[in-house]
C-alpha cells in the first residue's frame, strides 16, 4: 500500500518485461491417449487427485441456461473430444460479439450468455464453466497475445492491445492445451501466459481504488505492446 504526500494530476504504472518464450508453431492436432479421445474424458485416479479443483464448477446457474448451452455441444455417447472443443470455439465466433468494458470485474457466465457479448475474461470464464460441466479439467490463464500484424502496423487480433485471457484444458497424452475463445485459436505459440489459476479472481493483473468526488475522475487509459525481438534457433538446426 502506498500513500502519496502531495496531490498530482496523473498516476502512471509502467512495466517492461523481456523474456524468452518457447512455443510450437503450426499445431493442429495433439497426441491424445485413447481415454481422452471421447467425451467425457477418463482421468486416472492420480489425475483426479491433482485436477479435482479444476473440474468443479464455481458459477451459479439459477435458470439452467448454462447447462442447456453446455449440452448443445454434445450430440451423443461418442462425441470426439476435438470436435466438442471445436464446436465451443465456433459458438463464440458465430454467436457472440466482443465488447470492451471499463467497469470492474468479470461477468457471470449467465450474463455473457444472455447478452451474447463480453470481454476476453468473460469469454474465458464462460468456456471454463461449460467445460467443467462436461467433465474437462480447465483453468483460467491471463497473459499477453503476440500478434505479428501489429509489428507491421496492421489491425491485429482481438485482445492484442491489452492483457489477454484464455483457457487451458487438461487432456491426457497432451497435457495442458491452450484454447482462446476470443480469437478461436488453440495454438500456444502466440499466447504468452503470465498467471494460471483455478478461478479468475486469483489472476487479477492490477487492482486499486481511489477516494474523491465523482467529478475528480479524469479517465484511465491502458496500452500494451508485445513485440518479437528475435528468434531462438533450435540447436539441432545448426
Amino acid at each position: 500500500m502506498t500513500d502519496f504526500g502531495e496531490g498530482g494530476r496523473e498516476l502512471t504504472f509502467s512495466f517492461q518485461v523481456r523474456g524468452v518464450y518457447f512455443g510450437v508453431k503450426g499445431i493442429e492436432s495433439f497426441p491424445l491417449e485413447s481415454r481422452a479421445e471421447i467425451v467425457p474424458v477418463q482421468y486416472s485416479p492420480d489425475e483426479w487427485t491433482d485436477l479435482a479443483h479444476y473440474m468443479r464448477p464455481h458459477a451459479e446457474d439459477p435458470d439452467s441456461s448454462l447447462a442447456a448451452w453446455t449440452k448443445s455441444f454434445v450430440a451423443g455417447d461418442q462425441d470426439q473430444t476435438a470436435d466438442v472443443l471445436h464446436r465451443i470455439l465456433t459458438a463464440f465466433s458465430n454467436g457472440f460479439s466482443y465488447r470492451a468494458r471499463v467497469s470492474e470485474g468479470t461477468q457471470s457466465p449467465g450474463e455473457t450468455l444472455r447478452t451474447k457479448s463480453g470481454t476476453c475474461r468473460d469469454y474465458a470464464w464462460l468456456m471454463i464453466e461449460a467445460l467443467r460441466r462436461l467433465g474437462f479439467a480447465s483453468r483460467f490463464v491471463s497473459g499477453y497475445l503476440y500478434d505479428a500484424a501489429l509489428d507491421g502496423g496492421a489491425v491485429g487480433m482481438t485482445g492484442s492491445g491489452a492483457t489477454h485471457a484464455w483457457v487451458q484444458v487438461f487432456l491426457p497424452g497432451a497435457g495442458w492445451i491452450d484454447y482462446d475463445p476470443t480469437n478461436q485459436i488453440n495454438s500456444g505459440y502466440d499466447l504468452i501466459p503470465v498467471a494460471v489459476a483455478r478461478h479468475l479472481g486469483q489472476a487479477i493483473p492490477l487492482a486499486g481504488s481511489w477516494f474523491g468526488d465523482a467529478n475528480d475522475y479524469q479517465g484511465m487509459s491502458v496500452k500494451v505492446a508485445v513485440h518479437k525481438i528475435g528468434e531462438v534457433l533450435d540447436p539441432s538446426e545448426g
